[in-house]
């Protein structure tokens, strides 16, 4: 009889596995053309963009075919002579080749080691400012050079390194004593030159993006870090870099695309007579063997090789981006 008291245990019931439904696909209730006229406005907002892109960014796409061809212009696109990859052939075993991709990939380089970083860390410096007539005063005056071309940038640094009259290259002079050096046209001072007129010009622009970044930071992870006892340094490692980590990726994909661009103003108007082995890349390259000789099958070609060069680029950038955990462009 005691076992009548002790109550009974409900057991489980068994559990039946049953896949969820797959869900419906939405059947369209009207047609595309009433869509279309519904969001007229819209739809017509974006006819000038496509537009553009379709006049001078695919049509022109059509000429890339004379990089083929022994291309005459009297003779046109389509009269010209089919020739193949010979231009191609004579762009890689040409004795130019070498030079212009040793000359092109250095700067490449530099840019990286340089001109990529400046941005990111003046943006974080900026960001550690606490008083905001001095953060906004400071980020004022490294955007203007952002807004003067390069005529006037390659003006001024000959005003200021030229051996006749640069302030700068007689401020040395005098205390260094010797010869006066030559800056803006000996070879050796080309490359130092065009990377401190990027970083002159393009570091403050560049920070616009990472303040941005850094705007949309959490503020209460600092003030979490804070009371667990965390430092500046420790708040810097643990939540600034990694909240403008994906922003820093993002631009480093598309950085890479523009390694070969190596900047045809800024590049042209540095060059000189002495610095020319060093100063020739792919950019004035083309204008010269292109525009001043009238090769414009051979020009085409070296610009359609740079190009791809910039696709490959882009794509193992962004492949190698998601490897690493990060997200990609695409």
């Amino acid at each position: 009889m005691a076992t009548d008291l002790v109550p009974e245990v409900d057991r489980p019931a068994a559990k039946v596995s049953r896949r969820a439904p797959a869900p419906k696909r939405r059947r369209r209730t009207r047609p595309l053309w009433q869509d279309v006229l519904r969001y007229r406005w819209l739809y017509l907002l974006l006819l000038p963009g496509l537009v553009y892109f379709l006049v001078f960014k695919y049509l022109p796409m059509y000429g890339l075919t004379i990089a083929f061809k022994d291309y005459v212009p009297f003779l046109g696109y389509s009269g010209s002579e089919w020739v193949g990859l010979k231009h191609f052939e004579e762009l890689f075993t040409g004795p130019d080749f070498g030079r212009l991709m040793g000359n092109t990939m250095l700067l490449a380089l530099l840019t990286i080691v340089f001109i990529f970083p400046a941005p990111v860390v003046v943006a974080l410096l900026l960001n550690e400012l606490r008083v905001n007539v001095v953060k906004r005063s400071v980020q004022s005056l490294i955007y203007i050079p952002h807004f003067l071309s390069w005529t006037i940038v390659a003006s001024l640094t000959y005003l200021l390194f030229s051996v006749d009259f640069g302030v700068i290259a007689n401020w040395i002079h005098g205390l260094v004593g010797g010869q006066k050096t030559d800056y803006v046209a000996q070879a050796d001072w080309f490359r130092p030159l065009i990377v401190a007129q990027l970083l002159w010009k393009q570091t403050g622009w560049g920070t616009i993006i990472y303040l941005a970044a850094l705007a949309g930071v959490d503020s209460q992870l600092y003030e979490a870090a804070r009371v667990d006892g965390a430092g500046r340094w420790r708040q810097f490692w643990h939540i600034t870099l990694p909240s403008i980590a994906p922003t820093v990726v993002i631009m480093a994909i598309l950085t890479s695309g523009n390694l070969l661009d190596s900047g045809f103003e800024q590049i042209w108007l540095m060059t000189t007579s002495l610095n020319r082995d060093v100063a020739d890349v792919f950019d004035t390259f083309v204008y010269s063997i292109g525009i001043t000789q009238g090769a414009f099958s051979y020009a085409t070609a070296v610009g359609l090789f740079k190009g791809l060069v910039g696709v490959v680029l882009i794509f193992g950038s962004n492949f190698l981006a998601k490897r690493l955990g990060q997200r990609g462009l695409f």
